[in-house]
């Protein structure tokens, strides 16, 4: 059995701490690694040979930092299948799926090789008597990022690439259920030229987050995750006078108008309810259907869909939704369910004791939730309330456009949403109204492409940035503005008022 280990400096190594954790395919629920687990002097190792790196790489030419982007693009694009099956043997998505995180990602590398136009300053000539003014973005230092299981390739690539490409080096804390992406990261990076410990890679827990936030030489931390610890993030790194972005959980909403293409609409709930297997934070988890027939047409195309779905391991071809990441989400996931049934949610297809043909392979044991709908849920249910990350798609029935929107408003997440429907003037007002981050009009997932930024709102993230695109460049940057003047010979004399253009 394969030991996962920290790599510093571009060497693989086991650190200081003797805790372990185990690794699982979550497929067939058997063991595949053991991790090695990090502490505070494994983080300081890693600041220590970062705060080394960043002397030479924060004063290489952005130009030459874009070449090593520009290699990795390269090596993604070659690696890919790679890439996509290190994901799904530890996260368990399909491999198509798995695929498209991998392409995701690649857009941010991309956006990265375009460094040297991004870090361009100002410059104003004469902005006083015989003074110029011009303005330069700086790297920070040593960032970190402590990214997710869900996307265990595309969100460590939503930072790494930005962050590097500003000059700073970079800390990753992966999480500790699916961490070999993370490591192959590193090595293409490697192979793409990156210099030794320009970007480190330390495992661990909360006590490696808690050395990430506490350490006085790190100068950033970049956070995917839940909403509580996106918070607890927030609230530490501040504290320990960070930059601080954490991105947290989300209950995306999808209003389905009268108007509405219904096999479109159902469509797109299909893929943004059960895609990877509801574990996104851009899911679309609640359907909200405008009126008591549009919400019976709406049930009648999903049933068959749902049931129709395939679903079992990345290995066999065809699959559409794999398993969920472990024996307690899934037990969690089906908790919920039930849950929401006690209180009055009707289960329409119902996902939970989900079995799937072990094929001599072991996967009966696996840990699968099938794809369920509910139908009649409120406000007032737990399964509304709280992010069920799994899939599970919820329908809450509107009997207005405006009782739809003000749900959506007084949900504590805002995240993402959207709305289908034929009605230019619904779509535009509901754009301009809707108290979310990301809005899709006929667009169920609204991610955006990687030279715009990713963002939520309310309680969805913690900070004043999005993650990459145009925000990273502030985030991993600062600001240095220089007035300029040089002698011409004239003497003006002391002066004590505060420079002006007179």
């Amino acid at each position: 059995m394969k030991t996962i280990k920290h790599i510093i400096n571009n060497q693989e190594t086991t650190g200081h701490s003797t805790n372990t954790q185990a690794v699982y395919n979550p497929a067939t629920g058997e063991q595949t690694a053991e991790l090695v687990l990090g502490n505070a002097q494994d983080i300081n190792d890693a600041v220590e040979n970062s705060k080394q790196a960043f002397k030479t790489w924060s004063t290489t030419p952005p130009a030459k930092r874009a070449k090593v982007m520009f290699n990795m693009r390269q090596l993604l694009i070659d690696n890919a299948d790679l890439v996509a099956e290190t994901i799904s043997k530890e996260h368990g998505k399909t491999h198509d799926d798995a695929l498209g995180e991998v392409t995701r990602a690649l857009e941010v590398v991309e956006y990265a090789c375009g460094i040297p136009d991004k870090l361009k300053g100002d410059f104003s000539s004469d902005v006083g008597p015989n003074i110029d003014t011009h303005s330069t973005r700086q790297a920070l230092g040593v960032v970190a990022g402590i990214t997710p299981f869900n996307f265990p390739s595309m969100v460590p690539l939503w930072m790494i690439p930005m962050a590097l490409a500003c000059g700073n080096t970079f800390i990753l804390k992966p999480s500790e259920r699916d961490p070999s992406s993370a490591n192959l990261i590193h090595d293409l990076f490697a192979k793409a030229g990156l210099p030794a410990g320009v970007l480190n890679v330390v495992h661990g827990g909360k006590e490696t987050v808690d050395a990430i936030l506490d350490h006085k030489d790190i100068h950033a931390v970049s956070f995917v995750g839940s909403t509580p610890i996106a918070e607890y993030v927030y609230t530490r790194g501040c504290a320990a006078g960070k930059r601080v972005q954490a991105l947290g959980g989300a209950k995306n909403h999808m209003i389905i108008m009268p108007d509405a293409d219904l096999d479109q609409a159902a469509d797109a709930l299909m893929g943004a309810g059960f895609g990877s297997a509801g574990e996104r934070c851009m899911a679309i988890s609640m359907a909200v259907p405008v009126g008591q027939e549009t919400a019976d047409k709406l049930i009648e195309k999903l049933i068959p869909m749902i049931n129709k779905m395939k679903i079992g391991p990345y290995t066999q071809k065809g699959m559409e939704m794999g398993p969920v990441i472990t024996k307690e989400a899934q037990t969690r996931i089906e908790g919920l369910i039930t849950q929401g049934e006690s209180e009055g949610a009707k289960v329409v297809v119902d996902g939970r004791n989900h079995k799937v043909d072990g094929h001599g392979l072991g996967y009966e044991n696996g840990y699968w939730v099938g794809a369920t709908l509910l139908d009649y849920v409120t406000p007032d249910m737990s399964v509304y309330k709280q992010e069920i990350f799994g899939p599970v798609l919820s329908v809450l029935r509107a009997d207005t456009f405006e009782q739809a929107v003000d749900l959506i408003n007084e949900h504590e997440y805002g995240n993402g949403t959207a709305i289908f429907t034929r009605d230019g003037d619904a779509a535009r007002e509901f754009a301009s109204k809707i108290q979310v981050g990301m809005v899709g009009i006929n667009v169920p997932i609204p991610v955006p492409v990687a030279y715009h930024s990713f963002g939520g709102w309310k309680r969805s993230i913690f900070g004043a940035h999005g993650i990459y695109g145009p925000e990273a460049v502030h985030f991993y940057t600062k600001l240095k503005t220089i007035t300029t003047r040089w002698p011409t010979g004239i003497r003006a004399g002391a002066q004590f008022n505060f420079p002006t253009l007179d």
